[in-house]
């Protein structure tokens, strides 16, 4: 869900500071982080006790599975039965089998059910989870271009679309930030050896990596945070009509919003 920014491209918020989201029906929604993350905890918790419910009770009837008898109680209420027959009222040798097969159809019955129940809780519970971990993840990231002071001061694209040509090289693990590089290998630290970057510190090698940084970034001569300029405004460049056709559409809007001009 993408975030809902306000003129001045900052992130908007609610009146208790919780960003806004616009779901794919266009509707606005404030995004509680604290409530989706204790939300993840107990259908994970709900998850995992569904699952050992059917592992315990499938554990349980393997004995008797193994021989031949899916429901104890069924089957001790048929020989309970052939034993309080009179010797002048025996039934068949086929008819006992009668009874205990019809035991047992009804026993596997009953553990086919309760475990395609299982499974499908536990198969919406997960999809449930993914989904508000999805949520949470891109509220992490997307919060981070939002409220990033490198973007604000140096680049001249908003947020939003700083987002869009660098958001795939952040992923969220466990709740935490963790920034990538063109390998897929995770960035660390210059400053604090052992750890990862943190978003700030990522952002400016990533753009320092980008083939076009010079038009996202602002030239010497912006001043404050939305200084873009004209045609002939400082940091505006000249590109070539190959240059333009190879950027995709943020980068597209980047070079234009920085003032750069289609040569040839």
């Amino acid at each position: 869900m993408p975030f809902k920014y306000n003129a001045d491209g900052t992130i908007a918020m609610d009146a208790d500071k919780k960003p806004i989201f616009i779901n794919a029906d266009g509707v606005e929604a404030p995004f509680d982080a604290d409530a989706t993350v204790a939300t993840i905890g107990r259908l994970n918790g709900e998850a995992k006790a569904h699952r050992i419910a059917k592992e315990t009770a499938e554990a349980a009837l393997k004995p008797f599975r193994d021989a031949g008898i899916e429901d104890p109680t069924a089957a001790a209420d048929a020989i309970k039965l052939a034993k309080n027959i009179k010797d002048g009222d025996l039934v068949t040798a086929g008819k006992v089998q009668e009874i205990k097969d019809a035991a047992t159809r009804t026993a596997q019955e009953q553990v086919a059910n309760a475990t395609r129940a299982a499974e499908e809780k536990q198969r919406a519970l997960t999809e449930q989870n993914e989904k508000l971990t999805q949520n949470l993840n891109n509220h992490i990231i997307g919060g981070s271009f939002a409220g990033s002071k490198f973007i604000a001061d140096k680049m001249a694209i908003p947020a939003d679309i700083a987002q869009k040509v660098f958001g795939d090289r952040f992923k969220v693990d466990n709740g935490k930030l963790v920034p990538m590089g063109p390998d897929g290998n995770p960035i660390f630290s210059a400053t604090r050896h052992g750890e990862h970057a943190d978003f700030e510190e990522a952002l400016q090698v990533m753009v320092g990596q980008y083939a076009n940084k010079d038009m996202i970034l602002k030239g010497s001569g912006a001043s404050g945070g939305g200084a873009t300029g004209g045609a002939g405004a400082a940091g505006a460049k000249s590109i070539t009509r190959a240059q333009f056709d190879a950027m995709d559409q943020g980068q597209r809007a980047a070079a234009f919003k920085d003032g750069a001009t289609i040569a040839g």
